[in-house]
């Protein structure tokens, strides 16, 4: 991962090994390319991945071996990953690039703006037709940042949806064109870092908080609930059966 310095915007290019999958190393290096972000003078930044993904989600064949306290480790630092992003001083526009699969639509969903490259890439949350829950703190920031009737076809449903579908839906804001979409993302992070930093700052703080306080106040429980579906038999087999295919694939 690295960031890149546009006069008042930082660009932060994810670029984390095959797929931009998220493991614990992605999620240690994210946290630190945001203390980066957020110590430097910018006043603005694009988050962006690389070639045909923006992140494809959880590391699978990383932690499908995991046992529970693993997976309550693991499942702990990505909230809290989340919640950084989330909360975040600054304004963040993500630039979709690629796919943005499961936990990647979780991370581009923290940003205050988000633009998708038009083209075969999908994005959407996908877990439940893995037989796998939505942690609190996701499920909130979905509440924040799509509207009330999107929110059954894009969490109960799991669809992986085209970026002209995610724009309907509330998902992305805007669809461009590949070779537009990280100029475009730059000029409207531009027109935010012009905002008055400290005013900003307070605003997304009051409207953001509420969410994370809700999360917060049930996170023991919500996590055991994921926990439950993360290891029921029937995700156990699903999977099992995307790790094995994405090892066929090398």
């Amino acid at each position: 991962m690295r960031i890149e310095n546009h006069g008042p915007v930082a660009c932060m290019h994810l670029e984390a090994g095959r797929a931009n999958a998220m493991g614990p190393e992605f999620l240690d290096n994210l946290l630190a390319l945001f203390d980066a972000f957020e110590a430097s003078s910018a006043r603005a930044a694009v988050l962006v991945g690389y070639e045909r993904f923006f992140s494809a989600g959880l590391a699978l064949p990383h932690i499908i071996d995991c046992d529970r306290p693993q997976m309550r480790a693991f499942i702990s630092k990505f909230n809290q990953a989340m919640q950084r992003v989330f909360m975040l001083d600054k304004p963040l526009v993500a630039a979709i690039n690629g796919h943005a699969i499961a936990g990647g639509c979780v991370l581009a969903m923290q940003a205050d703006y988000r633009l998708m490259a038009a083209g075969k890439s999908r994005i959407g949350l996908s877990e439940v037709t893995l037989g796998v829950g939505l942690p609190g703190l996701v499920v909130e920031t979905l509440r924040a940042r799509v509207p009330t009737a999107s929110m059954s076809v894009i969490a109960l449903e799991g669809r992986l949806l085209a970026p002209d579908a995610a724009h309907a839906l509330g998902l992305v804001e805007e669809v461009v064109a590949a070779e537009e979409l990280l100029p475009r993302a730059l000029k409207k992070a531009r027109e935010l870092a012009e905002l008055p930093s400290l005013a900003f700052a307070q605003v997304k703080a009051s409207l953001r908080a509420p969410y994370v306080e809700r999360a917060q106040a049930r996170v023991e429980a919500d996590t055991e609930a994921w926990l439950d579906t993360w290891f029921c038999a029937e995700a156990r087999t699903r999977i099992a059966q995307v790790v094995a295919d994405l090892q066929s694939r090398g």
